[in-house]
């Protein structure tokens, strides 16, 4: 079968086409304008925490090269460009409002708009400020309410300019990942601090959505990475139970908290003897089920499951550094993930475009006060090579890119409310606890000189946006997948 991209015709009406990075992947400045430690920062220097002791010290120096960055943009012909603002960065510390700190995203949104490209701030993207961790963290009710101190001086900064306002980018890695398996930072591995993050996120998350909205703010929404939970076996009881375990923990309790105003019943039940009910205050479900305008869906693959011991496959978070996580499933840790043949990424993430589609279609079909979606993260790494002409031929990634877009056009036809898709990432960069040595980037980064080359998919991605918008097809220059 062969995946095409559907016509521009068959495009809805203004869908956006653009790119996705995070502040700790690509601004490098760690220390710079005032920026003190993110949780990050602290935890990459930790021996042992990340591959080869990668650090996002300096990255792939955007901070001082955000202007050519933006050209680059430009010319890739991206409707908008998907960016995150630090929080170490705009209050270092978590204390007083870094005025340096703010301009930087003040002058990047500045040449957005001059380059004619839509800016779409994410407030956060698990840059925590260290001095908040070391005063509990997300394990503390109390960062919550610093998380709106920040939000509101971002937005005083910007608010005037952005319209598009993401509150939280995959809340399930930032709390269960970096509380609970201790893969990522701040590399805890304490189940009910684990649960008490993601509630006291979905608490942030919803104090400012509120706060923003009454500031005036008009585009408000969360991205969340989710999967399908798909049994082995649809006939045994026990795959059955493991699907539903890890459709709970990956996808249900930041849905139906943010769309319902609500923990689904068996989350809170399998969840009480991790503290759920005990960080739940009267009020939070009220404030935390404050309406949103979009919701930002993030990608990469999806997980056939089951409640037998297996090893030809996992879960695709143990990390790179060689660390020994704890499971992220809490009170679910035995759950397998078997494989199912399919072809892999170089992070080991099985290939199945279709499951973007179904992952779509899926999310229409369940709520039915579903706001507009958008697809924000989608793309894969792979191990790219550089030809003696200076070129990237990355047909694998190429491939995966057009592919997923494929899948989104099927789901928009399907009845899905998709007005967007954004690939990941613009630019290779440092890729969390794999340090340097995975490249999700259409634009290669040469990291000893900070060289910017635009990959064969860059290419490729910006010709499907040109064809997008004059309503014909985008010429593929790879063999399809059949």
């Amino acid at each position: 079968m062969t995946n095409t991209p559907p016509s521009g015709n068959n495009w809805p009406d203004g869908f956006i086409w653009g790119s996705a990075t995070a502040a700790a992947q690509i601004e490098g400045a760690a220390w710079t304008d005032g920026k003190e430690d993110s949780v990050w920062d602290a935890f990459a220097r930790t021996p042992g925490n990340t591959l080869n002791g990668d650090t996002p010290e300096t990255a792939v120096d955007h901070y001082h090269r955000m202007p050519a960055d933006v050209a680059l943009m430009k010319d890739l012909g991206l409707d908008s460009y998907r960016f995150s603002t630090s929080w170490a960065r705009v209050r270092p510390g978590g204390r007083s409002t870094n005025a340096r700190g703010l301009d930087f995203y003040s002058r990047l949104v500045d040449e957005l708009l001059e380059a004619g490209i839509l800016p779409w701030l994410t407030l956060y993207h698990w840059d925590l400020p260290q001095e908040l961790e070391e005063a509990g963290g997300w394990a503390n009710r109390d960062t919550a309410h610093r998380f709106l101190e920040y939000a509101d001086d971002v937005y005083s900064a910007l608010g005037d300019r952005v319209q598009h306002w993401t509150t939280f980018n995959e809340p399930f890695c930032s709390s269960l990942l970096g509380y609970g398996s201790g893969v990522h930072a701040p590399g805890r591995q304490e189940p009910r601090a684990a649960v008490a993050a993601v509630h006291h996120q979905h608490l942030a998350h919803g104090l400012a959505v509120t706060h923003l909205r009454d500031r005036g703010a008009q585009q408000l929404g969360i991205t969340l990475n989710l999967s399908n939970a798909i049994p082995r076996d649809a006939s045994d009881p026990v795959d059955l139970e493991a699907a539903r375990l890890f459709d709970s923990l990956q996808n249900r309790i930041f849905l139906d908290p943010i769309l319902r105003g609500a923990y689904p019943e068996d989350s809170l039940r399998d969840l009480e003897p991790f503290g759920l009910h005990d960080v739940i205050l009267p009020g939070d479900m009220e404030v935390i089920g404050a309406p949103i305008d979009f919701l930002g869906v993030n990608h990469y693959h999806d997980d056939l499951i089951s409640g037998h011991p297996d090893t030809t496959g996992g879960d695709g978070h143990s990390g790179g550094s060689g660390r020994q996580p704890a499971s992220p499933w809490i009170g679910a840790e035995h759950i397998t993930f078997p494989s199912r043949g399919l072809p892999r990424t170089a992070m080991d993430w099985e290939v199945n475009p279709d499951g973007l589609r179904k992952l779509l279609v899926r999310l229409g079909e369940e709520f039915p006060s579903l706001p507009p979606l958008y697809v924000t993260e989608n793309g894969a790494a792979y191990d790219d090579a550089v030809l003696a002409d200076g070129s990237v031929p990355d047909e694998e990634r190429t491939q995966y890119i057009l592919d997923h877009i494929a899948a989104v056009g099927r789901a928009v036809e399907a009845g899905a409310d998709v007005r967007g898709y954004f690939v990941w990432s613009l630019l290779d960069n440092f890729e969390w606890s794999w340090g340097y040595s995975k490249r999700f980037g259409i634009v290669r980064v040469d990291y000893d000189t900070q060289a910017r080359t635009v990959k064969d998919s860059g290419h490729a991605y910006s010709r499907h946006i040109a064809a997008a918008r004059s309503g014909t097809r985008a010429t593929r220059s790879v063999a399809p997948v059949v």
